[in-house]
């Protein structure tokens, strides 16, 4: 079963104490991995739309291949499916397609609106869930809900397309789907009896008044690797006895899926055609005689369009399920090494229970025992997002670019258009995806946050994904990190660093050498930032996007000519990341890894640089108590941009501590850092200890380095912490809702721009309606907000506190002030006492339904004032971070502030 050992993650399913070190070395080849990884969730959900299989001239992938392509054309770059499996490099797939004898096509991935069919961005219309999982994916639970009437396509376009940005979303249970619960209930379970024999197990359970029948269609394929090579020949799957399909998997070896027979007894029909495009449906074009959508019109129309030889490079095999009112059935499928026995009746049932009880025992082990059942139930789901969501992420942008040998070319816009300077970009990799519907591609901040809750489940995989993002075929050769699919050289807030503290102090302090391998490359990515991203070497950083959206008035990556926006977020990123990176430098010499004594004093003098640059060129308010953006206009004048947001609040973040020692040697040397404690009056050691500034006995002490000092600080703390501003009841808004009455008017020359508070959907077309920061809450900034809190309050102590809230007359200790905003975190997800989750806010079903309400879903943001989940409704990514704050209030983690703590005085593990 899954256990622990000490702070060790262990996966034993099925053998005796595996350890789970799955992806040490998979930039070796994807194969390396630990056996019990070479099948997991690793196919997208949405493949269509995408940049990879956009070879479009003017670069719009949602229009290139749409929804209505998708079941026809093969992809170039990946898979997508419901519930799907797949092996490591995604050659081989296992998926779900159903049908309920009405829709005009088959069910075989998730639907939704594209950027401009939806009246707030692109939308997935559809309800499932991830309940399950372990890293080893030997245990892994999926749910659906599927209308039995006709699925709304068509209305669900219409209806979104007339509505406008002032309108809500029209959701798929708006439009009477499931009225009289006439849906059907569909569960997919995976199990694994040893690494590459895989149990699928679907339940169906019909939720409606009356018998029904449905179509259901587990799926095989291959990968279509064929197409894109002249001369290279396509696998092929082949029916055998029975119900049971031959498969030659290209370095797996001999395997057969079995399908067991249904409920009432009788075998499924299996049903073949080609993985390639149907031409003659797309472009009126002769193609193949069984193309990819062959088992979609034969099934849904009785076209002769499956291969009578039950052979092909696609297979399905098709059950006709009757189920009574309330009924639950089951399906069994078994895709498992040729030769050994497809147990499907009792052996089959022990693994699966085996399974299940395992993975049982790895939560319940996982669960701090403060924490309430409803928040266990949050913190499995949460992980099991996580889990769910890992993607073969194959892009090479060089192929890419230019074409595949021997057909036909792209435009020659591509060459010079998006992704055109990251030629050496080129993956082949399993990556924690963002949503894999939403946004099936890696984001570079977002990554950093999921690592911080997959190191709880899966230290070895967090430390791959900030490896493998600093790599030699990811990060430029300029040292810049790719931001995301969409555009690679825009700009992401460098949070990488911090993410590798967190995670290395999350798997106990021991791994110096993953490390020391992620300093390394990010000292690179650090002096891109300071060569690329300070116009004028003033320390007042740009970096345009910084993952922000609409947090400000202006889209800050393309700004008028002449003007450069000089970011309070992107200079407090900065002095964060110098901070994070010098905490490394100092954790590496006290390890004996390596001398760092010129790298702590390198980024100290960093440190300094950039606070005194926002300390003197403007972008402190002292009247609002905020840092301000500052747009430099090309006249040589500076106008702030006076919005009260989170760009505001960031340099509070950039706050650390240092060794005694090291700020000796620092000012031995007279430079800025010296400067810098003299004009902050910290050269006094006896007064800064009496302060809490200077902690340990002498030989061992440390200080707290801030960006903020203490009278700044309160000040934003008052702010921060003003439920008139900031401070909602289930976390910090994104924008302060003083602008609901007061909306900001940006006005400069050639500029004019306006803001208000939006606590829920966004009505500006900026960066797309989804992307909506004008107000609602976030899990990211809070996270690192209350992170920073702990540091300050390790340094202040009990006896410094603050009003909180701001206005109540009540004052808490920095930690109480951490616990509470967690508490408001957690609570988004939890039934309060009315019996009601925030998250699903006025939707009645999501709240009251037994077969819907203790099913979860982990949203992109939540409305400012009530909590309600809005925006991608999957991104398990960042909102993941829940799992993470549940354990760490009830004192289930060890912060780096405490292992650093004892790497100083020799007690580290």
């Amino acid at each position: 079963m899954a256990t622990r050992s000490g702070d060790r993650e262990w996966c034993a399913v099925g053998v005796e104490r595996e350890r789970v070190d799955a992806f040490g070395s998979l930039e070796s080849g994807l194969r390396q991995a630990s056996p019990w990884y070479l099948w997991g969730p690793y196919l997208s959900e949405r493949q269509w739309g995408t940049v990879r299989e956009d070879y479009s001239a003017d670069g719009e992938a949602w229009n290139h291949l749409p929804h209505d392509h998708a079941r026809s054309r093969a992809y170039r770059w990946g898979e997508d499916g419901l519930a799907g499996f797949s092996d490591v490099e995604q050659r081989l797939c296992l998926a779900l397609a159903l049908w309920n004898g009405r829709d005009p096509i088959l069910k075989e991935r998730i639907y939704g609106l594209t950027g401009t069919e939806g009246n707030h961005g692109e939308d997935a219309k559809e309800y499932w869930w991830y309940l399950d999982a372990v890293p080893s994916h030997a245990w892994n639970r999926w749910r659906y809900h599927y209308p039995q009437r006709a699925f709304p396509y068509e209305d669900l376009r219409t209806e979104n397309a007339r509505r406008g940005r002032l309108d809500p979303e029209y959701e798929l249970l708006d439009t009477g789907a499931f009225d009289e619960d006439r849906y059907w209930v569909v569960e997919v379970h995976y199990a694994k009896a040893d690494p590459t024999d895989l149990l699928m197990t679907v339940e169906i359970t019909n939720a409606g008044p009356d018998a029904d029948v449905l179509h259901v269609l587990p799926t095989l394929w291959f990968r279509n690797t064929w197409s894109w090579d002249p001369g290279t020949a396509a696998p092929v799957l082949a029916a055998t006895a029975g119900t049971t399909v031959a498969v030659t998997h290209p370095f797996l070896g001999e395997l057969e899926l079995a399908a067991g027979r249904g409920p009432d007894g009788s075998d499924p029909t299996l049903l073949f055609c080609d993985n390639d495009t149907n031409t003659a449906r797309l472009y009126g074009q002769p193609g193949p005689a069984y193309p990819k959508d062959g088992i979609n019109d034969h099934v849904t129309a009785g076209a002769p369009t499956v291969n009578p030889e039950r052979v092909g490079s696609r297979c399905a095999a098709w059950y006709r399920v009757p189920v009574e009112p309330g009924e639950t059935v089951e399906l069994r499928l078994r895709l498992h090494p040729a030769g050994s026995p497809a147990d499907l009746d009792a052996g089959f049932e022990r693994t699966r229970a085996q399974r299940r009880a395992e993975a049982d025992g790895f939560y319940t082990e996982l669960t701090p025992e403060a924490a309430g059942e409803d928040e266990a139930n949050v913190m499995r789901q949460a992980f099991a997002g996580m889990l769910w969501s890992k993607q073969l992420y194959y892009y090479d942008v060089n192929r890419w670019l230019d074409g595949d040998p021997g057909l036909v070319r792209p435009p020659a816009s591509r060459r010079t258009g998006r992704n055109a300077r990251w030629r050496t970009f080129s993956s082949f990799d399993i990556m924690s995806m963002p949503d894999k519907w939403e946004y099936p591609w890696f984001a570079a901040w977002d990554m950093a946050f999921h690592c911080v809750a997959l190191a709880h489940v899966d230290p070895s995989f967090a430390k791959y994904q900030l490896t493998l993002l600093c790599r030699e075929w990811f990060q430029h050769p300029n040292g810049a990190l790719p931001a995301y699919e969409w555009d690679f050289g825009d700009v992401n807030p460098p949070v990488q660093a911090w993410s590798a503290l967190e995670v290395f102090a999350i798997d106990g302090g021991r791994d110096i050498e993953f490390l020391s391998r992620v300093f390394d490359k990010l000292l690179l990515n650090f002096t891109w930032w300071v060569n690329q991203q300070d116009a004028d070497g003033s320390n007042l950083f740009e970096g345009g996007f910084l993952g922000l959206d609409n947090i400000g008035p202006l889209d800050r990556s393309h700004l008028p000519p002449g003007v450069v926006l000089e970011q309070s977020d992107a200079t407090g990123w900065m002095a964060t990341y110098a901070l994070a990176m010098g905490v490394i430098a100092a954790i590496l010499r006290h390890a004996g890894q390596r001398p760092a004594d010129d790298l702590v004093q390198k980024f100290l003098e960093h440190f300094s640089a950039i606070h005194d640059a926002l300390d003197s060129q403007g972008m402190w308010d002292d009247v609002d108590g905020l840092f301000y953006d500052r747009l430099a206009l090309p006249d040589g004048t500076a106008v702030p941009v006076q919005v009260r947001s989170m760009v505001g609040i960031i340099p509070m973040l950039a706050a650390g501590v240092v060794d005694a020692d090291q700020i000796d040697r620092a000012e031995a040397t007279g430079k800025r850092f010296a400067g810098f404690m003299d004009r902050a009056g910290l050269r006094d050691r006896e007064r800064l200890a009496r302060l809490g500034l200077l902690h340990g006995r002498p030989g061992r002490q440390q200080m707290l380095l801030g960006v903020v000092g203490t009278d700044r600080l309160e000040r934003i703390f008052a702010r921060l912490f003003d439920p008139a501003e900031f401070l909602s009841p289930y976390g910090l808004r994104a924008l302060s809702a003083h602008h609901r009455e007061h909306p900001y008017v940006l006005d400069a020359p050639g500029i004019r721009a306006v803001i208000d508070y939006e606590p829920a959907e966004s009505t500006t077309a900026m960066f797309g309606g989804n992307s909506n920061w004008r107000g609602p809450i976030w899990f990211p900034l809070n996270h690192l907000v209350t992170s920073a809190l702990l540091r300050y309050h390790r340094f202040y102590g009990a006896d410094y506190t603050i009003e909180y809230p701001t206005g109540s007359g009540q004052r808490l200790a920095l930690d109480a002030v951490a616990d509470d905003l967690w508490r408001r975190l957690v609570a988004i997800f939890l039934r309060g006492p009315d019996g009601r989750r925030p998250c699903f806010g006025g939707v009645e079903r999501l709240q009251n339904d037994p077969r819907w309400r203790d099913n979860l879903m982990f949203f992109e943001y939540f409305h400012g004032d009530d909590g309600a989940g809005l925006g991608a409704s999957h991104q398990t990514g960042w909102t993941g971070l829940v799992a993470d704050v549940i354990r760490r209030r009830h004192g289930a983690v060890t912060s780096i502030g405490d292992l650093l703590r004892a790497l100083r005085d020799g007690t580290a593990p």
